[in-house]
Order: C-alpha cells, then structure tokens, then sequence
C-alpha cells in the first residue's frame, strides 16, 4: 500500500484547479477557506483498497486509513428504554457485515466503540410508567439489546460505552466548546450549540444552512436552530451538578464525548442509521470541530437505509408503532436468514421487509446447503455423476474469488458477492448429475472440495454458518 499524500490535489481537482502547478496547494488551501470548510479533504494515510460511500462527501471516495490496517469506528448505539426491533437489527446487521468484510476480507484491524445512551426522556417516561429508577430501566434494556444482538451473531464493539459513566467528560467537553465561543450558557440553566455563530461549516451532511430563517420557538434558545447541550434538571428528575446547574447531557453532546475520549480527534469511520445523518450527526461534527479545534472530524461518515413495512414507505419505528421485535422476529426465522436478507441489498439502500423476502432468503440457504450435501456426498463416493471438466470448475472458481474481492472493495456490494456464489453453485450443480452406472472414472474430488471449502468459508467469514441446517426449515 502507498501512502496517499494528495489531499491538496484532491481538493484542487474538485475545485477544478490544475494539482501540478506550483500555486495547486497554495490555491487549494484558498478553496477550502472559500467554501468554508463544507469540501471534504481526503485524509492522509494508507489506502485500505475499498472505495466507501461518503455522506459527507456524498461520493464513493478510497477508504484512507490514519494508520495501516488499523480503523478506528465510532458507533452510535441505542437509547436503552424498550426492545430492539427489525429496524433497528438491519442497521447493526449490516455495519456487522461490512465490518466482518474489513476484517476478513481486507485485514484491517477495527477498533470500534459503540455508546450506549442510558438517560434520556424516552428512559425517564418509561421508569416513571413502570415505578422504577431510570437507571435501573437502563440496566434491564441494555442487557436486553446485547443479548439480541448475540442472537443475531453481531460482534460486540471493543469498548461500550455508557453516557452516565462519563458526566464529567461531557462537562468538561461543553465547558471547551463554550470557551471557543460556540456555546451559551442561560439564565435557566440550558446550554445550547450557537448554530449561527459556526456559520457556513455548519452543514456538512445537509444542505440545511444556519441562515435561513427560522421558525417561532418558545424557549430560551437564541435561535431556533440551536440545539441542546446542556439541559436544565426537572423536578424529581435525575440530573449530576455542573457549573451550569442540576441537569442532564443533551443528546448530540454524548457521542461527540465518548468518542472523542477514546480516539481524540483522529476518527476514521462514523455510522448509523440515516435518519441519524440529521441532526445527530450533522451536530456531532459541529461540535467535536469546535472541540477540538480541527478542520475535519470524523473522515468517513457511513448511512445504513431504512427498514420498510411491506406496502408502506415509511421506516419501521417505535414511534408509528408499526415494528416487530427482535425477539418476536427470531420465533419465526434465524440470525442466518435475516443476515441472507441484508446480505442482497447494498447496505445503504433502503429494503422492504416481508414474508415473501424472507422466504426468498430461506430458499437461496436452501439452495447453498443442497450443493454442499451433494457436493459431499460426491466427494464420498455417494454420488455417482459423469466425468467433471474440472478446467471450467476450477477457472469459475478462480474468477469468482476475484469478483468477490471486487465487490466488496466496491462500497461493500454483498448483493453482487452473493450473486457471483450463487453463479458458482449453478455450475457445481450442472455437473453433479447423477447417473445409474458407475464408468469406474477418477472422481474430481479435490476441485468440489475446494469450492466447499471457499463457500462455508466465505458465509463463516460474514456471520453464517452451514454446519447447523436446522435453519433452513420453517419453524
């Protein structure tokens, strides 16, 4: 791998500047200054050999790497006062897969933090309804949310990391960000992020600009579009002791702090949901810019799609009451057939849930473990078949390793990957027919053993497992 040491050519070549000439760093310097920092500049490092869909560039762009190998992830988690439901699985199902696809597939290392928003007023409505501690509500769905994600076989982040373990943080990190001059403190004891004064940087994944005019609000805000990060103590609510008063942590700030806590202000990857993208993200880089003082946080901002209803275009949420658990969900199908489910579409597009999508899920799982028992049972001497030209296996074999490898480079394309599997199982099975006679002819056990192997190797790699089959059966 070569280090990548053209940001400022990049930047000048979007800026439609000439990156040789002698003024191109120079001249791309003053484009970002022009446009205020909106332009994303390729970071410097090491190319990872994978081209990701940027939201913040919104372009494919090569996924560059601080250090080698190495890939520090930040992961907004749940807010922990109710059951996970599908929506929510598809989301951590699919970074699951693409940080697997990293892993085993391009041998990065992840370093991955996920928070855990474990105050909230969702939280706090709920404990007053059930007669309980917010903090205990917590505890309980916390608990709750690890063990469905270990039913749906996602890998744990590296470190959790929870909001009420890091109030001191949080403080001090608001405590910066008024001192820079981009926060207020009021006499109600709030502080809010002003929007205004941050200017054209805000806006990086919206188009929303901090000039247009805002609506009436009643509150003690300066302007409507600024938001939260400090809020005043309710009575009987839980609050911690700041300078600014009893309170609670607005939203955004949490994971502008945990994850500045951990990685600084180096981050490499940051993803979600892409109702995520705004305000949540777009208030998360505003305010870890001002923070830290830094030109761009957060290099790569990855956006899983929504998770629609069969018939209906809106998301499956809580709040339309139109979701199903995780846990009513796994009475019916599998881990590995919902991950074959999100394995047909791109991560980012959005995908209709149905019965009907995951029965076709079912039947492509039943059509993979079919090749591999006949395959087996040829291997063994149980199937009898015609003499295999073992040139075309291997020769398919071969390209589709290599269409694979180019998938996944390619913004991470499991659809495509999937496909080209399912290509070389129908020509494995065209040569699998069985006849009455045995010729005596050399089987070809080595090239079906070998195309066995890449199969169970390639699902085992991304969370699948063929050595149960009791999914493959309705329940």
């Amino acid at each position: 791998m070569t280090m990548l040491r053209g940001a400022a050519a990049a930047v000048a070549r979007r800026c439609g500047l000439r990156a040789g000439s002698g003024g191109g760093k120079v001249a791309a310097r003053r484009c970002c200054s022009a446009a205020r920092r909106r332009e994303w500049v390729p970071p410097v490092g090491r190319d990872s050999g994978i081209m990701a869909y940027n939201s913040r560039s919104r372009t494919k762009e090569p996924l560059v790497l601080a250090k080698d190998r190495v890939a520090t992830w930040y992961s907004c988690g749940p807010t922990v006062y109710d059951h996970a439901h599908l929506g929510h699985a598809c989301s951590y199902v699919r970074f699951d897969i693409i940080r697997r696809i990293m892993t085993k597939f391009f041998g990065i290392e992840v370093i991955m933090v996920m928070g855990i928003t474990d105050i909230d007023d969702k939280i706090i409505k709920r404990a007053n309804e059930m007669n309980m501690s917010p903090v205990a509500l917590a505890r309980i769905y916390e608990e709750d949310f690890k063990q469905d994600m270990a039913a749906l076989k996602v890998l744990p982040p590296t470190a959790y990391m929870r909001v009420t373990e890091n109030i001191p943080q949080i403080i001090s990190f608001i405590e910066t960000v008024i001192a820079n001059g981009q926060a207020y403190a009021t006499s109600q004891g709030n502080v809010y992020f002003d929007v205004k004064s941050w200017g054209k940087r805000y806006g990086v994944l919206t188009t929303i600009s901090p000039d247009t005019p805002d609506e009436a609000v009643n509150t003690d805000k300066r302007h409507g579009k600024d938001f939260a990060l400090w809020k005043a103590a309710k009575p009987q609510e839980l609050s911690w002791t700041s300078p600014w008063g009893k309170g609670r942590p607005g939203w955004h700030i949490e994971c502008s702090t945990i994850s500045s806590a951990v990685f600084g202000k180096q981050l490499d990857i940051h993803t979600g949901g892409i109702d995520l993208a705004f305000p949540h993200h777009e208030n998360e880089i505003a305010q870890c810019e001002v923070y830290h003082q830094c030109e761009q946080w957060g290099n790569y901002f990855l956006h899983s799609g929504h998770l629609h209803v069969k018939g209906s275009q809106e998301k499956m949420s809580k709040s339309l009451k139109n979701y199903v658990t995780v846990k009513d969900f796994l009475k019916k199908f599998s881990s590995d057939q919902f991950r074959m489910y999100c394995l047909r579409s791109r991560y980012s597009s959005a995908v209709e849930f149905s019965d009907e999508s995951m029965d076709d899920a079912k039947n492509l799982l039943q059509a993979i473990s079919s090749f591999i028992k006949d395959a087996n049972a040829y291997i063994k001497g149980q199937l009898i078949c015609d003499p295999v030209r073992e040139d075309i296996l291997w020769e398919r074999l071969a390209s589709t390793k290599v269409t694979v490898k180019a998938s996944f480079a390619d913004d991470f394309d499991t659809s495509r990957a999937v496909a080209a599997i399912m290509d070389l199982i129908h020509h494995g099975n065209r040569q699998l027919k069985a006849v009455t006679k045995d010729t005596g002819s050399p089987r070809s056990s080595v090239v079906y053993g070998s195309i066995i192997s890449y199969i169970e190797g390639f699902f085992n790699a991304l969370g699948m497992s063929f050595e149960e089959r009791q999914f493959l059966y309705d329940v």
